[in-house]
């Protein structure tokens, strides 16, 4: 009798020790792997990042006045990148586009022209297919900063910008540089975040018919 139980008492112990042992193991093995998947979580939501900055979303800074009076020096605007693979840009919209002058510097802009069209740039105006383009954005009444009459037609692809400030200088645009590609345009701006006293939508329907 008392055999059956120092045997019992010997597989209890055993399984006891057995079981410590496993537990051990396994805690050793969590924190090995810990640090790994931390490692992994931080990757991939890196990865995800850099997705979502290289082709849906991104942020930019203002810099310079050249879209005053709409937009200042120092705003920051969320850009929509992933819009342009499913529709083409129009006119109104304000656009991030790659300086054609500047290499890896970036403009904010106003789309003017779209693919087709004809600007004419006459008496200090801007006239689209012949018809005088109504401009309440703009920081003053002119448009040209010559005296000088332009005229662009547009092929396939290709987009006519400016900035809202029309004042002598104060922005490097399509009247100096020529129409875009559509390739050049990294996105369109669609809310300003900052400062946080103007976050909001930004129109990019000025002229109420697109």
């Amino acid at each position: 009798m008392s055999n059956n139980k120092e045997n019992e008492k010997v597989v209890i112990k055993s399984d006891s020790v057995a079981k410590e042992k496993v537990k051990k193991k396994n805690k050793k093995d969590e924190e090995k792997d810990g640090p790994l998947e931390l490692l992994k979580s931080i990757l991939i939501a890196l990865a995800i990042a850099i997705f979502i900055k290289a082709f849906i979303m991104d942020a930019t800074n203002i810099s310079g006045n050249s879209m005053l009076n709409t937009l200042h020096d120092g705003d920051m605007l969320l850009v929509n990148k992933i819009s342009k693979n499913f529709t083409d840009y129009h006119r109104g919209q304000i656009v991030i586009l790659k300086a054609p002058d500047y290499p890896n510097r970036l403009y904010v802009k106003r789309v003017i022209g779209q693919p087709g069209d004809t600007i004419t740039l006459k008496d200090e105006k801007v006239y689209v297919n012949g018809e005088q383009l109504n401009e309440s954005y703009t920081s003053v009444d002119y448009t040209l900063q010559t005296s000088e009459d332009y005229e662009w037609k547009l092929l396939d692809n290709q987009y006519f910008v400016m900035g809202d400030n029309r004042l002598e200088g104060a922005s490097n645009d399509s009247r100096n540089f020529g129409p875009i590609n559509k390739s050049e345009i990294v996105g369109h701006a669609f809310v300003r975040i900052y400062p946080f006293s103007d976050i909001g939508k930004i129109d990019n329907n000025p002229y109420g018919n697109e």
